[in-house]
């Protein structure tokens, strides 16, 4: 089918009244601080170094917005905002919970959920200038009680939930350090009992790399999981474990296609669908199958937030049945509307709508 023909399906999707979707989301939820640095990396540098040189001081001018954060929590404000019943299985600390009940208090959000913990999670994300001004980020991390998060702090009530529900989301691998491999295996174990599909974006590795094989060996390898959600540097990374000669073709691709070829990697190891979403399009890949939709060109406002707000449009989309190719552009449509969005806000279905139709 042709972009046009994706295009008309979507157009008729949102104009359709859909039936309830039930989503589970877990586990993270952070307290984020948005620093916008309008400068360059060394250009930054240069400033700090000033500073330094005087034993202290202020930077003014700094442009910086607290808001709230994680994973889980932000998919499950993009899929509320779609009109999806989400329930977030997240920690957090009890001034972290006050916080979330403040921001969700005008949507159906199930909140009874919501483990409040001890110490909430909280990144700083830097937000510099790269090549062509495009918005480049460093986040800095403190997990908190995330870290420690595991299958002994869910109890029957949340299992019965999971079993319940449409889909079951877990994000965040990395950031829950010690029990993460063994939270997958329970959760989607339990999930897959029942009639609940599993949806899983375990963001950036890196920070868990020791562990990484036993990820891929006790989770990824599995029948546990549906849908395998990742970005350029998420493919990159495990096709660079899977296959030992992966990165020897680093040079010979551009960064787009070395991501592409990184899913077709994934597609060949692991049952789950490999749905990768990139800057210059999306992909789904299920063993030789793969169909690719670009992106929208537009000017980001923002330089984090958008592959939540993709896996959104991804979920609600297999949910309504939606062709590959459509699924894609829904989500596609989704993150654009977050990233051009002035207020950072969700889109609604009707926005989606709307976006869709000025960029026809």
């Amino acid at each position: 089918m042709s972009l046009d023909g994706y295009r008309c399906e979507l157009e008729v999707f949102l104009r359709k009244t859909q039936g309830n979707c039930r989503v589970v989301v877990m586990p993270d939820f952070f307290l984020d601080r948005l620093v916008d640095l309008c400068w360059r990396p060394d250009e930054f540098l240069g400033s700090l170094g000033e500073v330094l040189e005087h034993q202290g001081g202020s930077i003014d001018g700094i442009g910086q917005i607290d808001q709230r954060g994680g994973n889980a929590l932000n998919v499950a404000s993009a899929l509320s905002s779609l009109g999806v019943l989400v329930t977030p299985i997240i920690c957090t600390s009890k001034y972290g919970f006050e916080l979330i009940k403040y921001h969700f208090k005008d949507t159906k959000m199930d909140l009874s959920h919501v483990k409040a913990l001890g110490r909430a999670s909280i990144t700083t994300a830097l937000e510099f200038r790269g090549q062509n001004n495009k918005k480049i980020n460093v986040m800095l991390r403190d997990v908190g009680a995330l870290a420690d998060f595991g299958p002994g702090a869910l109890d029957e009530h949340d299992y019965g939930l999971i079993e319940a529900v449409d889909w079951v989301c877990l994000f965040n691998w990395a950031g829950t350090k010690i029990h993460g491999t063994t939270l997958a295996q329970t959760v989607f174990g339990r999930a897959k009992q029942s009639r609940s599909k599993t949806y899983y974006d375990p963001a950036d590795p890196t920070p868990n790399s020791a562990n990484v094989s036993e990820l891929i060996e006790k989770v990824l390898k599995t029948s546990q999981i549906d849908v395998l959600s990742l970005n350029e540097n998420e493919a990159i990374t495990y096709a660079g474990i899977l296959e030992a000669d992966f990165k020897s073709k680093q040079g010979a691709l551009c960064f787009s296609d070395y991501a592409l070829e990184a899913a077709r990697v994934l597609a060949r190891c692991f049952s789950a669908r490999i749905d990768l979403h990139t800057t210059a399009f999306s992909a789904s890949l299920r063993g030789t199958k793969e169909v690719v939709i670009p992106t929208f060109k537009i000017e980001a406002l923002r330089a984090t937030g958008a592959g939540d707000a993709w896996n959104a449009g991804n979920l609600l989309a297999d949910f309504g049945g939606l062709s590959d190719g459509a699924r894609l552009m829904l989500a596609n449509t989704v993150a654009a509307c977050y990233l051009t969005d002035a207020e950072g806000m969700h889109p609604t279905k009707a926005q989606v709508a709307d976006f869709l139709c000025a960029h026809s």
